[in-house]
């Protein structure tokens, strides 16, 4: 019988990014949340995750859900993912790997304002999880508008220092109108601020 002392214990590994075997197949791909016929503001959202180093990450998923212009979130069992290419309006969901550069993109339409605790109404935002090697549970956070003028009254951001809010905005690309940048930092300075949800 051996003694428990004479084992060696096997190298820890990093989590895996496991999620690529079933969550980037092209059928469960979702870069277009909103339609052509979905009403409301017209915009690109590029996303771009960073690590501690400031490198980017080229194996992340991100998820985003939101709602349409007027508040309301759409219902997934009324819109399937696979039937997203039939061009419903409003699907309402996205789900896009980073690229070598960390970066993926989004159309969608600017999300109206839903309601808060109490009889607050939140700012416009969306809502973003992201799975990453390394990560037991997905991390969530916030992407806002800068510049919007509900911003001050939104509940959930109140909760935010505000020397760290500026992590949740998303800001308008000089460069080309209609498009909002939007960056992540995992770690390290000027880390994003993530929800313990």
């Amino acid at each position: 019988m051996r003694n428990k002392m004479d084992l060696l214990p096997t190298a820890s590994q990093t989590v895996g990014p496991f999620f690529h075997l079933g969550l980037t197949r092209d059928d469960q791909l979702v870069s277009r949340i909103a339609g052509p016929r979905a009403k409301g503001e017209r915009l690109r959202v590029s996303c771009r995750i960073l690590d501690g180093n400031g490198s980017p990450v080229n194996d992340a998923l991100i998820e985003i859900w939101q709602a349409d212009a007027e508040g309301h979130y759409a219902s997934l069992i009324e819109v399937p993912i696979k039937d997203q290419a039939s061009d419903y309006a409003f699907l309402g969901f996205g789900r896009m790997p980073t690229n070598e550069d960390g970066c993926c993109e989004f159309e969608t339409i600017k999300p109206g304002r839903v309601p808060g605790p109490g009889s607050t109404l939140q700012a416009p935002h969306l809502t973003v999880a992201i799975f990453g090697r390394g990560m037991l549970k997905q991390l969530f956070t916030r992407v806002y508008f800068a510049g919007d003028t509900a911003l001050e009254e939104d509940p959930v951001l109140a909760l935010v220092p505000r020397e760290q809010q500026e992590t949740l905005m998303a800001i308008s690309d000089p460069a080309l109108s209609g498009r909002w940048l939007f960056e992540v930092r995992l770690q390290g300075e000027r880390e994003t601020v993530f929800f313990d949800v």
